[in-house]
């Protein structure tokens, strides 16, 4: 009996120890990551403008791939160097550290860009578009996790017109990071990322001095206009007139007005800043053989144009209908190459936006919905008036941006007035300033857990190093006067709300209205990836898009 039980242990040890089915399939992983994120693309655009797409870009996206439609930046402000920090560090502000574009540092007083570094150098030209570097982002990629999960050996690029907009996607130690040079219509880099020169192929792709080639045609309309029932008339009065021109209105001879407007500076303000980014995504996936081996690489990918167009014309114009007309096109041009050189099944393509944008006030206005303007003289006028009223005369302001106010702590500390004291007054004089709905201090965002409606979102991007003293909410459809159609950076969802579509490699097709916060997308990346977790992640996975 004793050898009969010690022979029916060993063989139940012997089975336990044999690999299950299961464990024994390998999880495929994606040879390519493309990640698209599209500037200022709103969720309503691919619902008001799909008619007009082809079969092969955006539709194909869509019909093929997962769509989450109810993803949202769960922090405010929702700007550009913000949005693509989160998508890639999966988590927010408040622990990443890039608080807006520009902001104010209090350490320095002075105000500074989010990606500027002027410690390196350009390399690809002798301008100072290549002064830049992701330093100030204080946590880890989902492509620095790659990077590290495979010792390096993956092939990690970054490329945007926009230099925050392919540094900081990119991450800390990428293969590249490549960016436009306004000053000569090429694309440069920083020596920050330890290279004396520009790869190979990307000289031999500046070369082709495509920006020049585009800014000699002309920008038309790829339909007749009548047929642009999606949009405002042509000649709105609040949109951007370009020098030269005496209306806004297509078409747009660029050989003409390129040295009026800048010169190189022209193009990403035009649809062919699109273009130009496809044919460089093109080249990079072509001079890096990325996608070639079972080492899984990583292109991120970041339009910007749209961003430039949106601004100057806002969201209902037929400029920007006519940009994403031709966009679809440009994404069907991707989909053709990693067909054909990767091959369908064996990349993953995510495509989101680092934020919406809002409604232009006018034309709200004019359809009897409240927007406006706020003048921020005004508002530093009132509060400064408040403070000297109470505490005596003093700079007790040093900076007001992005919504929120910088207090001169030397002089409150001068003058033996308590810190709180201060912020308290001010949150209650902002509340008397017309356009704002909420305001909160500092102490506020420190010391009490906010976990719902739009104090949380504030919080969620509200650093303790970097963010200012008192910080405002304003109402729906309100901004800062700017000679702008159009901004964003509110928590409101025309700002928050925006496409999530995954599609290739592993990924099921279907849809999904589950809320879905942008933290979410890098967590998402790294389970199907099998890297670690960027080191400040705070989203959760989207396991439902997995087959």
């Amino acid at each position: 009996m004793k050898r009969y039980f010690s022979g029916a242990l060993a063989l139940l040890i012997l089975f336990s120890c044999q690999p299950t089915k299961k464990q024994e399939q390998k999880v495929k992983k994606p040879q390519l990551v493309v990640g698209i994120v599209i500037d200022q693309l709103r969720h309503d655009y691919f619902e008001r403008y799909g008619d007009n797409f082809g079969e092969d870009g955006f539709k194909r996206l869509i019909s093929e791939g997962f769509y989450n439609h109810n993803t949202h930046y769960n922090y405010v402000p929702t700007y550009t160097g913000p949005g693509h920090a989160s998508v890639y560090t999966g988590t927010t502000p408040a622990t990443h550290g890039i608080i807006a574009n520009n902001w104010y540092d209090k350490n320095i007083n002075t105000s500074v860009y989010c990606v500027e570094d002027t410690s390196v150098y350009t390399i690809g030209s002798t301008s100072e578009a290549g002064l830049m570097s992701p330093h100030r982002m204080l946590s880890s990629t989902i492509t620095d996790e790659l990077g590290l999960a495979t010792n390096f050996r993956s092939k990690v690029v970054g490329i945007s017109i926009k230099d925050r907009g392919s540094i900081l996607p990119a991450g800390h130690n990428p293969t590249g990071s490549f960016w436009y040079d306004k000053s000569n219509g090429h694309f440069v880099s920083s020596s920050y990322y330890g290279e004396e020169e520009l790869p190979a192929w990307l000289q031999d792709f500046n070369n082709r001095n495509l920006a020049d080639d585009y800014l000699n045609q002309t920008w038309e309309l790829s339909m007749p206009l009548e047929e642009y029932t999606e949009s405002t008339a042509d000649d709105m009065p609040y949109e951007m007139t370009v020098r030269g021109k005496d209306k806004p209105v297509f078409p747009y001879d660029l050989k003409a007005l390129r040295a009026g407007n800048g010169n190189f500076g022209l193009l990403p303000n035009t649809a062919f800043g699109n273009t130009i980014l496809a044919d460089l995504a093109i080249a990079t996936m072509d001079g890096e053989q990325m996608g070639q081996d079972d080492i899984t690489d990583f292109l991120a990918l970041s339009f910007s144009s749209t961003d430039y167009i949106g601004h100057g014309f806002g969201p209902r114009s037929v400029e920007v209908q006519d940009t994403y007309i031709k966009l679809d096109q440009e994404i069907a041009r991707i989909f053709k190459y990693l067909d054909e050189k990767v091959g369908k099944g064996n990349y993953l393509i995510f495509v989101t936006s680092d934020h919406g944008c809002a409604e232009v006030p006018e034309y709200l206005q004019a359809h009897k919905i409240p927007a406006n303007h706020y003048d921020d003289k005004i508002y530093v006028q009132h509060m400064s008036n408040a403070l000297n009223q109470e505490f005596g005369e003093g700079e007790w302001i040093e900076d007001f941006s992005n919504e929120q106010f910088f207090l001169n702590h030397e002089l409150i500390a001068e003058k033996e007035v308590e810190l709180d004291v201060i912020r308290k007054l001010m949150v209650n004089e902002a509340l008397k300033l017309e356009g704002v709905a909420e305001a909160y201090s500092a102490s506020d965002m420190q010391s009490t857990e906010f976990t719902q409606h739009k104090a949380a979102a504030l919080q969620m991007g509200y650093n303790f190093k970097r963010s200012g003293d008192v910080l405002l909410i304003l109402e729906p459809g309100w901004f800062y006067q700017t000679r702008s159609a159009t901004t964003h950076g509110t928590g409101y969802a025309y700002d928050t709300h925006v496409p999530l579509i995954w599609y290739g490699s592993g990924i099921k097709s279907g849809t999904s209205y589950r809320r879905q916060n942008i933290d979410d997308i890098a967590v998402t990346l790294a389970h199907i990836l099998g890297t670690s977790l960027p080191n400040g992640a705070t989203g959760e996975p989207i396991q439902e898009i997995l087959e």
